[in-house]
């Protein structure tokens, strides 16, 4: 049946005639840097962005979004195992980070749950725009952390007269992926249509020793008092020993799309559909099956002859679902379904003012049933609209913005435990920011934002009562919380010269009540095995560094460096904010010469011991996570063929070092995978 998957997916890349021209070089169309309205490129951003497209993308994707983006500067991963995975930004995940695919919310579960996969697998993206630090002004109040937004070509923008397309495949790895995708438009000028469809299969996760670390089998986390049968043997044997128990994975989804191209914008709608099911390593009888439904459309229409000359509208239904089974049995059922949208007015510029006006909206249901239900049935609206301008003064730039919102959470019980307790907050967020870019030379250039955040309290921390069994806590939402506040300050000193460029930036965000969960030590009768832990307002810190360069060597071989370093404090409790990525130093060299290419790339995480106390009930603190070193390897070829081929190997961990990402709820028990091998090849038309 696999041998059947791979041969079909072949004769679907490499049947069609080749339309596209140039035979040695392999291009993906690219799109416009989507973190700014006006559609500049990223050097000419005042916040700092990272774009990730064409063949880079090509060879770069990885099991999840998270593990995709691993090699940008400040973005790390909340690794559940190899198969879930949600990125974090400067140290903050959940809802301070927004995910968006095509511009609109991804409307899954995984900010709920650190076990709750993201809804859009990578092998389809064409391009993938990272905004790191405060991006509210646009994308709404929660967005104080950054934004990930996965862009899909699902609906056409741009006229086509014939076929085009790409395809792929590829085998091996350390969890012995097999897994294929096509991508196909086709146009007859002004009417193009979309199609892709992709299949992902994955194995348990090979892994160089024990899964269960050895600073986590030194804490004594089990207790005669809770289970007088546990012990760290059988422990360690229910995670696995040279593989990861439970870590599979089986994915398969597709899309198909439609637009009309007219002179002056397009209108089009798309249908996509996403399945995945995937087993927990922290339970070896947990699985998670996933089911999402996706409707887009999206409109522009340019060049409008009036003070307002541009006019885009984008909107997105989502209806997701997935079961956790236990033993065979569901156990607990998720449920969101929800409608966003955006709608935007572009204006003709005022005394050299440009930029525009816009509203969103957000309608959300949220539904969680069964056993295992922390939360309560809830609904979400929301309602915002802001201001997004820009002043050119010779080469240099002043931007400056702002945005207000309505927020209402509503709890609509779901159970007899929540039933009692049905309530309604409404919340009004207004945030700011002012930024400009200095132009220095022709190379040199300074930037710098100053930002005012205010990010409404989600349903789940509002609402939440109940086990939450991925995290070993009993959590507790607070329907009194406050608005989440914050102040930021961000700048980079940017150089750029031909192909070689270097970007230095550093950034200090001050909470003045950040929504955090926090561990108590009480105990009661549901919260015997649980650690409680309430969601909780405190002031906090979070500062950090970040370095990005290239360098050409010779005409030939590319220099690369990055590196990345934060610092978060609970100022209220003492001590440090959990799962905070640590300081990471990375090179690498690239040579391409002709039909070859090969990268060889080192990573150093050094080792994490600026910790939380009080961190869980296992453990009684968060554990130190050791330094490790990275390395890995890529080679290219392309194929002497009248089609454009590319065939390419990649190999990780060549060190067979035992990697744990401190940004992991699962570090101790979940490492990263063992030395391993993939193969691919990859075409376009």
């Amino acid at each position: 049946m696999k041998l059947k998957k791979i041969t079909c997916a072949l004769f679907f890349m490499f049947t069609f005639p080749a339309v596209a021209a140039d035979k040695g070089t392999l291009t993906i169309p690219t799109t416009a840097v989507t973190g700014n309205p006006l559609g500049v490129g990223s050097d000419q951003m005042v916040v700092p962005i990272s774009i990730l497209n064409g063949r880079e993308l090509s060879l770069k994707r990885e099991n999840t979004l998270a593990e995709t983006l691993n090699s940008i500067p400040g973005v790390s991963n909340s690794s559940f195992g190899p198969s879930v995975g949600r990125p974090i930004i400067r140290g903050m995940d959940s809802d301070r980070i927004k995910i968006l695919q095509n511009g609109v919310n991804n409307l899954d579960a995984s900010n709920l749950s650190f076990d709750h996969g993201v809804s859009i697998d990578p092998l389809i993206i064409e391009q993938i725009d990272v905004i790191r630090g405060p991006a509210t002004l646009l994308y709404g109040g929660g967005a104080v952390g950054g934004v990930v937004n996965a862009i899909d070509h699902r609906i056409p923008k741009e006229k086509l007269q014939g076929i085009t397309g790409r395809g792929e495949v590829r085998y091996g790895g350390a969890n012995l992926e097999q897994s294929n995708a096509a991508v196909v438009d086709v146009g007859t000028g002004n009417f193009v249509m979309h199609f892709d469809a992709y299949n992902r299969d994955s194995k348990n996760l090979r892994i160089p020793g024990n899964a269960v670390s050895n600073r986590r089998s030194a804490t004594k986390f089990w207790s005669p008092e809770t289970d007088p049968a546990a012990d760290y043997e059988t422990y360690s044997s229910n995670h696995g020993n040279n593989r990861l128990i439970n870590s599979y994975s089986e994915t398969k989804g597709g899309a198909i799309g439609a637009s009309m191209i007219f002179d002056r914008g397009y209108a089009g709608l798309s249908y996509a559909k996403h399945q995945t099911k995937y087993g927990s390593p922290l339970e070896s009888a947990v699985s998670i099956d996933m089911d999402n439904d996706r409707f887009d459309f999206a409109s522009e229409i340019r060049d409008l002859g009036s003070f307002f000359d541009r006019a885009k509208f984008r909107a997105a239904y989502t209806d997701y679902i997935h079961k956790e089974i236990e033993d065979g049995a569901i156990n607990t059922t998720f449920k969101n379904q929800g409608v966003e949208g955006t709608f935007e007015l572009g204006h003709q510029p005022i005394l050299g003012i440009k930029g525009i006006v816009g509203a969103q909206f957000e309608n959300g249901k949220f539904q969680a049933l069964g056993a295992e239900a922390f939360v309560p049935s809830s609904k979400t609206n929301s309602q915002s609209v802001y201001l997004y301008e820009e002043l050119p003064i010779d080469n240099h730039k002043v931007t400056f913005g702002l945005r207000h919102g309505q927020h209402d959470v509503d709890s609509k019980g779901g159970s007899v435990k929540f039933d009692a307790a049905k309530a309604s907050k409404s919340f009004k967020t207004n945030n700011g920011a002012i930024g400009g870019l200095y132009t220095l030379n022709s190379q040199w250039s300074l930037t710098g934002n100053l930002s005012h955040n205010e990010r409404a309290p989600s349903y789940f921390e509002l609402y939440a009562d109940g086990v939450h069994a991925a995290t070993g806590t009993y959590e507790q939402g607070q329907a009194n919380l406050k608005i989440e506040k914050s102040n930021g300050l961000d700048g980079q000193i940017r150089w750029k010269s031909g192909q070689n460029s270097l970007t230095l930036g550093s950034y200090f965000t001050k909470f003045s009540n950040y929504i955090g969960l926090i561990s108590t030590n009480s105990h009661g009768e549901e919260t015997e095995y649980y650690k409680p832990s309430i969601f909780t307002g405190i002031k906090a810190e979070f500062k950090g560094v970040e370095l990005e360069a290239k360098s050409m060597l010779t005409d030939n071989l590319q220099l690369n460096v990055r590196g990345d370093y934060v610092d978060a404090k609970d100022k209220t409790n003492g001590g440090y904010v959990p799962r905070i990525s640590p300081f990471k130093l990375g090179a690498g060299l690239k040579y391409e010469f002709d039909r070859f290419g090969a990268r060889m790339d080192v990573l150093h995480a050094f080792k994490q011991d600026r910790v939380a106390t009080n961190y869980n009930y296992e453990t009684g603190k968060e554990l130190i996570t050791d330094a490790y070193t990275n390395v890995s390897m890529m080679a290219t070829y392309k194929l002497p063929t009248q089609l454009n081929l590319e065939a390419f190997t990649r190999a990780n961990n060549l060190l067979n070092e035992e990697i744990r990402e401190h940004a992991s709820f699962l570090k101790d028990i979940a490492p990263m995978g063992g030395r391993s091998i993939m193969f691919g090849l990859r075409g376009e038309f």
